[in-house]
């Protein structure tokens, strides 16, 4: 009796140490691949994230106890399970979450493989002496297209006056990753006598590379019987990239312009300009007295008498 404990006891050992499939069945480590097809890669959303489904299948005739591992691409994180025991004849899925992928930062549609292996550890309870059974399941991840652009514009240093105009430096930047360009430009504004030239027309005809910029300038100017007041200018540009995959990507910025008075030049004094300058002519000879007018009037008087 006591030797046949003892070889009992050493046929279940050698039994959980390793594997023997043709007594104890097979254990499968899984994926849940998109449309059934492991060819087809999992899509990263563009916040860095991705569920990815997996599975244990257990055809053993005892429970086992995996360890699971993971290898995530792109500087991404994993977030699953690190160990389960799964029942005999049992089928278990799991969820393995990857985070914190800079879709920005790959260019668009990148792929590349991420890994997820299983270790045996346990069987039936009693952990695996020798080194265990190891399964390594795989797919790929893709980086998705991203869209995106921003749009800037200078601020005028100082007011405009009536009657001139004021240049504005506007920038737009492809944020996404993948080459775009400007697809529409609109330009608008709250003041009825302020117009804006065809400028940003220019941002149209340039392709952008991921992370590169093109600018112009937008000129505004100001009726001469503009008023004093602040004007609001917008502009609102759209991706051409995303308009052309049936979505829309606007991007949106304003200034404000100050409008002053138009500069008035002084009137010039014409109150001295049609009269004739006037010589005042001085003497420094003394004026004749009372007494010598009144003899030169008599004289003038008595004179014809006596020559007739």
């Amino acid at each position: 009796m006591r030797w046949s404990s003892i070889a009992g006891v050493a046929i279940l050992l050698l039994t959980c140490a390793a594997p023997v499939h043709g007594q104890l069945g097979s254990w499968e480590l899984g994926i849940e691949y998109p449309q059934d097809n492991e060819d087809v890669p999992f899509n990263v959303g563009t916040d860095g994230g991705v569920a990815i489904q997996f599975f244990i299948n257990n055809e053993e005739l005892v429970d086992i106890g995996i360890e699971f591992d993971y290898e995530i691409p792109f500087g991404g994180e994993a977030d699953g399970p690190e160990s389960e025991n799964i029942g005999a004849g049992d089928n278990k899925s799991f969820t393995l979450t990857v985070s914190g992928i800079d879709v920005w930062s790959f260019a668009a549609d990148s792929k590349e493989e991420f890994t997820i292996s299983a270790t045996l550890v346990t069987r039936a309870g009693l952990p695996i002496s020798l080194p265990g059974e190891g399964q390594d399941a795989v797919g790929d991840l893709k980086i998705p297209t991203i869209y995106s652009i921003e749009v800037d514009i200078t601020d005028p240093v100082g007011p405009m006056n009536a009657g001139s105009d004021v240049i504005l430096k506007v920038t737009v930047t492809n944020s996404g990753n993948v080459q775009d360009k400007v697809g529409e430009i609109e330009v608008s504004d709250n003041c009825p006598l302020l117009t804006t030239d065809n400028g940003l027309d220019s941002l149209m005809t340039s392709n952008i590379a991921p992370g590169q910029s093109v600018e112009t300038n937008l000129i505004a100017t100001a009726s001469e019987s503009h008023p004093r007041r602040n004007c609001k200018i917008e502009v609102s540009v759209s991706s051409n990239g995303a308009m052309n995959s049936g979505g829309s990507e606007i991007a949106e910025d304003d200034t404000t312009v100050t409008v002053e008075p138009p500069l008035v030049e002084p009137e010039e004094d014409d109150s001295t300009g049609d009269s004739d300058p006037v010589e005042v002519v001085s003497s420094s000879l003394p004026a004749p007295g009372l007494v010598t007018l009144i003899c030169a009037l008599a004289f003038a008087y008595l004179a014809p008498s006596r020559r007739s």
